[in-house]
Protein backbone atom coordinates (compact mmCIF):
# COMPACT_ATOMS: atom_id res chain seq x y z
CA UNK A 1 0.00 0.00 0.00
CA UNK A 2 1.51 3.45 -1.12
CA UNK A 3 1.63 6.83 1.52
CA UNK A 4 -1.21 8.53 -0.48
CA UNK A 5 -3.39 5.06 -0.23
CA UNK A 6 -2.68 5.09 3.69
CA UNK A 7 -2.94 8.42 4.50
CA UNK A 8 -6.63 8.56 2.73
CA UNK A 9 -7.77 5.54 4.66
CA UNK A 10 -10.47 6.71 7.59
CA UNK A 11 -9.76 5.52 11.54
CA UNK A 12 -12.33 2.27 10.80
CA UNK A 13 -10.53 1.30 7.55
CA UNK A 14 -7.07 1.83 9.42
CA UNK A 15 -7.76 -0.54 12.03
CA UNK A 16 -9.29 -3.31 9.87
CA UNK A 17 -6.28 -3.21 7.29
CA UNK A 18 -3.51 -5.59 8.15
CA UNK A 19 -1.21 -4.28 10.79
CA UNK A 20 2.93 -5.41 11.05
CA UNK A 21 3.80 -8.02 13.06
CA UNK A 22 5.75 -5.94 15.50
CA UNK A 23 3.02 -3.91 15.92
CA UNK A 24 0.79 -7.20 16.84
CA UNK A 25 3.16 -8.06 19.01
CA UNK A 26 2.91 -4.63 20.77
CA UNK A 27 -0.33 -5.33 20.93
CA UNK A 28 -1.02 -7.96 22.72
CA UNK A 29 1.68 -7.03 25.55
CA UNK A 30 0.07 -3.51 25.87
CA UNK A 31 -3.50 -5.86 26.21
CA UNK A 32 -1.91 -7.70 29.01
CA UNK A 33 -0.27 -4.68 30.73
CA UNK A 34 -3.82 -3.35 30.82
CA UNK A 35 -5.63 -6.15 31.93
CA UNK A 36 -2.90 -7.31 34.89
CA UNK A 37 -2.94 -3.56 35.82
CA UNK A 38 -6.55 -3.75 36.33
CA UNK A 39 -6.46 -7.12 38.11
CA UNK A 40 -4.35 -5.13 40.36
CA UNK A 41 -6.34 -1.93 40.88
CA UNK A 42 -9.71 -4.45 42.06
CA UNK A 43 -7.96 -6.63 43.77
CA UNK A 44 -10.03 -6.98 47.55
CA UNK A 45 -6.77 -7.03 49.55
CA UNK A 46 -5.45 -3.35 50.50
CA UNK A 47 -2.34 -2.84 48.53
CA UNK A 48 0.37 0.38 49.12
CA UNK A 49 -0.53 3.46 47.23
CA UNK A 50 2.29 2.81 45.05
CA UNK A 51 1.36 -0.49 43.87
CA UNK A 52 -1.77 1.03 42.77
CA UNK A 53 -0.31 4.31 41.60
CA UNK A 54 2.13 2.06 39.43
CA UNK A 55 -0.34 -0.45 38.32
CA UNK A 56 -2.57 2.92 37.05
CA UNK A 57 0.40 4.20 35.04
CA UNK A 58 0.95 0.75 33.86
CA UNK A 59 -3.17 0.49 32.29
CA UNK A 60 -2.39 3.83 31.20
CA UNK A 61 0.64 2.96 29.04
CA UNK A 62 -1.09 -0.38 28.10
CA UNK A 63 -3.96 0.92 26.49
CA UNK A 64 -1.89 3.93 24.82
CA UNK A 65 0.12 0.80 23.18
CA UNK A 66 -2.91 -1.34 22.17
CA UNK A 67 -4.85 1.58 20.59
CA UNK A 68 -1.78 2.86 18.60
CA UNK A 69 -0.65 -0.51 17.34
CA UNK A 70 -3.74 -1.39 16.28
CA UNK A 71 -4.42 1.28 13.98
CA UNK A 72 -0.80 0.92 12.22
CA UNK A 73 -0.86 0.35 8.92
CA UNK A 74 1.46 -2.47 7.04
CA UNK A 75 2.54 -0.51 3.85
Amino acid sequence: MKQTEIDRLSLVERANAPTPSFFVKLRNIGMALAAISAAIIAAPVALPAIVTTIASYLAVAGTVATAVSQITVQG
